[in-house]
C-alpha cells in the first residue's frame, strides 16, 4: 500500500482441503472489493516445516502431512480457483532443487515436489486452450524461516550450502522473488511447462 498498490491478505491452511470452498468465497469477496471479477496470477508457494526424514524411519503421519500441503493442496486449490482465473493468466508452482540434488533424508519432501513438477506439465497442456502458462520455479537452499530457519540461523548449515554452491553463498529471498515476478511478466509470456532452478548453481 505504501507503494501505491492495493493488497488484501487472506488466511489459508493449504493442508486442509475442506477449507478451500470458504477460501474461494473469500477470494471472490476480495476481488469484488478491488473492483475485479478475476485474477491473473497464482503462485503456489505454501510449505510446512520439515526435517530430513530417513526413508526407513519416515512415518505415515509425516508423509501425509507433506502430501497434504505440498501436493494435494496445490492440486485442489488450483482446481478450485481456476473459475476465478482470467484467461491468459499464469501459474507458478514452487518446487525445490532437491528434486535434482539427491541428499540423504530428502526422499519424502522431494518426492512430493517431484509430483508437482510432473503435474505442472499436465496443467500446462490442459490449460493451454485458455492461454494459461504453468511453470515450476525450483529454489535451492534459501535463508528463510522455513524448517525452523535452518539455513538462515545455523552457521554450519549455511557454510555447507555456500560450499556446495557455485556462486559461493546460500540463497536469500531477494534471489527468488524477482525471478518469479519476471516469469509472470509479459517479457516471459512464451515460457510454458518448464522447470527453472534458482539455486546459484548448487551441487553442479
Amino acid at each position: 500500500k505504501e507503494e501505491g498498490a492495493q493488497a488484501i491478505a487472506l488466511q489459508l491452511d493449504t493442508g486442509d482441503v475442506s477449507s478451500f470452498d470458504v477460501f474461494v468465497q473469500n477470494v471472490k469477496a476480495a476481488l469484488k472489493q478491488l473492483g475485479a471479477t478475476g485474477f491473473d496470477f497464482l503462485v503456489n508457494n505454501a510449505g510446512n516445516n520439515h526435517s530430513n526424514l530417513p526413508f526407513e524411519k519416515t512415518t505415515e503421519e509425516e508423509l501425509d502431512r507433506m502430501y497434504n500441503v505440498h501436493f494435494k493442496g496445490v492440486f485442489f486449490l488450483t482446481q478450485k480457483l481456476l473459475p476465478l482465473m482470467n484467461d491468459g493468466g499464469r501459474i507458478i508452482n514452487v518446487s525445490t532443487g532437491r528434486t535434482r540434488i539427491i541428499m540423504p533424508g530428502g526422499g519424502a519432501y522431494a518426492s512430493m515436489k517431484g509430483a508437482v513438477e510432473v503435474l505442472t506439465k499436465h496443467m500446462a497442456k490442459e490449460l493451454g486452450p485458455r492461454g494459461i502458462a504453468v511453470n515450476v520455479v525450483a529454489p535451492g537452499a534459501v535463508a528463510t524461516d522455513f524448517s525452523g530457519g535452518v539455513v538462515r540461523d545455523n552457521p554450519d548449515v549455511n557454510k555447507h550450502v555456500a560450499e556446495l554452491t557455485a556462486l559461493g553463498r546460500a540463497g536469500v529471498p531477494e534471489d527468488i522473488g524477482p525471478m518469479i515476478a519476471s516469469l509472470l511478466s509479459e517479457d516471459n509470456r512464451w515460457i510454458n511447462a518448464q522447470r527453472i532452478e534458482v539455486s546459484g548453481g548448487m551441487s553442479i
